[in-house]
C-alpha cells in the first residue's frame, strides 16, 4: 500500500512568526543576511568557500536571468542562474559578461578602426550595449590606442553620410591614460583627479590592454554588499541540465562561471545522481547545485550524492502546472521543514553542511522570511525578478497597465524538455509550465533593497541579528484561514483603491 502523510502540507501562507524578545542590539544595522551556498565541513572549522551578502538567487529561466540581471543582482549581494535552455556557447558567453562587466580592468569589448564609419560605430554599440569605444589601428581591443568615441561624442542624425570615426573621437593627444603596472588605486585617483570618465592603461607600444572606468571605482560606495571573487569580478552561476553538461560544463568554467545548479523539475533521480558524479570526477573544483527534492529521501539521496546545494520545491512556481498536470509536488512550507530537518541530521552526522534553497512558493516578501526561518539558507525567485526593468523579457502595455512577459521553463514557448527529461526519448511529452505576464515593478535595486529591508525588520522582531540565529530561535504558528483575512487591511476603505469618476 502506499505511503499515506498523515499531516497536510502546508504553504507559506499559512504560516506567521511569533515575535521573540528584542535585545538592545538587535537593530537593523546590526543584521547580517549572509548565507553559505555550497557544501563545507563546518565540523571541521571550514569556512564555506562561496558566501552570499543577502539570501536571494534567481531562478534559472529564459524570463528571468540572462546576464544583465546577474550583474544587477551581484551589485545587491545575490547570484543569478543564468539559464541554460539555450547553446552553450550563448550561455557561456553570458556568464563571460558577466566576469568582464566589473573587474576593475576592463577589456575593452567594444572596439574600432578611426576610418570606420559613424554607422558602423553605433551597430557595434547596439550590439555590446557599451557606449565607450577604443578607436584602435586594427579595430581590435589589444590594437595600438588611437582615441576614444563615446555615444555623447556625436548625433548620428546630424552627421553627414558617411562621417568617420576619427572626426569625432577624443585622440591620443587628449586622453589622459595609465601606463602598464597602474594600480586599482592609483588609477582610481587620476580619475578624481582628472575628471575623466574612464582611463585607458596601454602599454610601452601604446597598445591598449584594458579600460577603467569611474561608474566602477564608485559602483562600491553604491552597493556596499557586492559579490565579488577574489579577482574584484562579480559572482555568477549557470543553470546545466542532465544531457549535455560533459560538453557545457568545461564551457561555463572556461567563461568563468563560480557556481552551477542541475536544472530540473525533479531531482530524485539516477539522472543527476550520474551528473554530479561525473562533473566532480573530472573537474574537482566545480561547485555544483542539484535538485529539486521535496522531503528528506531527496535530500539525502543528492546530499551522498555529492550535491553542493540542494534545491526544494516542486509545482509551487507561479507558472508551474506540475501539480495539476501530474499530481506530483507538496506544499512548498512543509518542504521547506522536513529538508532542513534532514538537513540538520545529515550535518551532525557527517560534519557536512549542505546548505539548501527553497525554490517557488513566494508570493510576498514576509514569505521570505519565513522560508529562512524554517531553515533555507537562500531563496529562489521566478516570477520575483521577471518584473523588474533588468530581466530580459519585453515590456508591454496589457489593459492600460505596464507589464512584462514571463513564461516557465515547461511551457511551449521554453521548449526547454531537458529540464523535464526521465531519461526518455528527446522532448516534450505535455506543458508544465504557462507563458504569462507580470506587473510591471521598476528597478531591481529599489525592490531588492525593500524585500531585504523587511527581512531584516522582521528578523529583529524575532530578537535575530543572523539567519543562523533566526532558525534558531524563530517561533512559527499555523494559522487559521480567518487569521489570514484579519492580518490584512479589513472592514475599511482603503482610499488609495477608490478611482475617480
Amino acid at each position: 500500500m502506499a505511503y499515506i502523510f498523515e499531516e497536510p502540507s502546508h504553504t507559506f501562507d499559512e504560516y506567521l512568526l511569533v515575535p521573540g524578545y528584542t535585545g538592545p542590539d538587535c537593530i537593523p544595522a546590526n543584521v547580517s543576511l549572509q548565507t553559505p551556498v555550497v557544501r563545507y565541513n563546518k565540523k571541521a572549522g571550514e569556512k564555506c568557500p562561496l558566501m552570499m551578502n543577502i539570501p536571494m538567487t534567481s531562478a534559472v529561466m529564459q524570463a528571468v536571468s540572462d546576464d544583465k540581471l546577474a550583474v544587477a543582482l551581484a551589485k545587491e549581494g545575490g547570484i543569478s542562474f543564468i539559464y541554460g535552455s539555450q547553446t552553450i556557447e550563448n550561455q557561456a558567453a553570458m556568464v563571460a559578461r558577466v566576469k568582464a562587466y566589473k573587474a576593475g580592468f576592463v577589456t575593452s569589448d567594444t572596439n574600432i578602426k578611426p576610418e570606420q564609419t559613424l554607422t558602423e560605430l553605433v551597430n557595434a554599440i547596439e550590439k555590446t550595449g557599451h557606449s565607450t569605444v577604443a578607436v584602435t589601428e586594427d579595430g581590435t581591443a589589444n590594437g595600438k590606442l588611437v582615441g576614444i568615441i563615446t555615444d555623447r561624442d556625436f548625433r548620428i542624425t546630424h552627421c553627414p553620410e558617411g562621417a568617420k570615426v576619427k572626426d569625432y573621437m577624443t585622440p591620443l593627444s587628449s586622453l589622459v591614460m595609465g601606463q602598464e603596472g597602474i594600480t586599482l588605486e592609483e588609477a582610481n585617483e587620476i580619475i578624481w583627479q582628472k575628471k575623466v570618465n574612464q582611463l585607458p592603461v596601454v602599454d610601452k607600444n601604446g597598445h591598449l590592454l584594458s579600460l577603467i572606468f569611474r561608474k566602477d571605482a564608485a559602483s562600491h560606495q553604491e552597493h556596499p554588499l557586492e559579490l565579488l571573487d577574489n579577482q574584484k569580478r562579480y559572482i555568477v552561476g549557470a543553470g546545466i541540465n542532465t544531457r549535455d553538461y560533459m560538453e557545457r560544463v568545461p564551457a561555463l568554467l572556461a567563461a568563468g562561471v563560480d557556481v552551477m545548479t542541475l536544472d530540473s523539475s525533479e531531482g530524485f533521480t539516477e539522472w543527476q545522481k550520474r551528473a554530479l558524479h561525473d562533473i566532480h570526477e573530472k573537474w574537482p573544483e566545480a561547485k555544483v547545485g542539484a535538485g529539486n527534492v521535496v522531503d528528506a529521501d531527496g535530500f539525502n539521496f543528492l546530499a551522498d550524492a555529492g550535491a553542493d546545494f540542494v534545491k526544494i520545491g516542486i509545482g509551487g512556481g507561479s507558472i508551474c502546472i506540475t501539480r495539476e498536470q501530474k499530481g506530483i509536488g507538496r506544499g512548498q512550507a512543509t518542504a521547506t521543514i522536513e529538508v532542513a530537518k534532514a538537513r540538520d541530521a545529515y550535518y551532525e552526522k557527517t560534519g557536512i553542511y549542505i546548505p539548501i534553497c527553497s525554490d517557488g512558493g513566494i508570493v510576498y516578501d514576509h514569505h521570505v522570511t519565513l522560508a529562512l526561518a524554517m531553515g533555507a539558507d537562500f531563496v529562489m525567485l521566478g516570477r520575483y525578478f521577471a518584473r523588474f526593468d533588468e530581466s530580459p523579457t519585453n515590456k508591454l502595455i496589457v489593459n492600460g497597465n505596464y507589464v512584462k512577459e514571463y513564461w516557465g521553463e515547461g511551457s511551449n514557448r521554453a521548449r526547454n524538455w531537458q529540464r523535464y527529461d526521465l531519461g526518455g526519448k528527446k522532448g516534450m511529452a505535455f506543458e508544465e509550465g504557462v507563458d504569462s505576464y507580470v506587473p510591471y515593478a521598476g528597478s531591481l535595486h529599489d525592490n531588492v533593497t525593500l524585500t531585504t529591508s523587511k527581512v531584516i525588520h522582521a528578523m529583529c522582531n524575532c530578537g535575530a541579528v543572523t539567519i543562523p540565529e533566526l532558525q534558531k530561535i524563530a517561533k512559527i504558528t499555523l494559522v487559521s484561514p480567518a487569521s489570514i483575512r484579519e492580518g490584512g487591511a479589513h472592514d475599511v476603505i482603503v482610499k488609495n483603491s477608490i478611482k475617480a469618476n
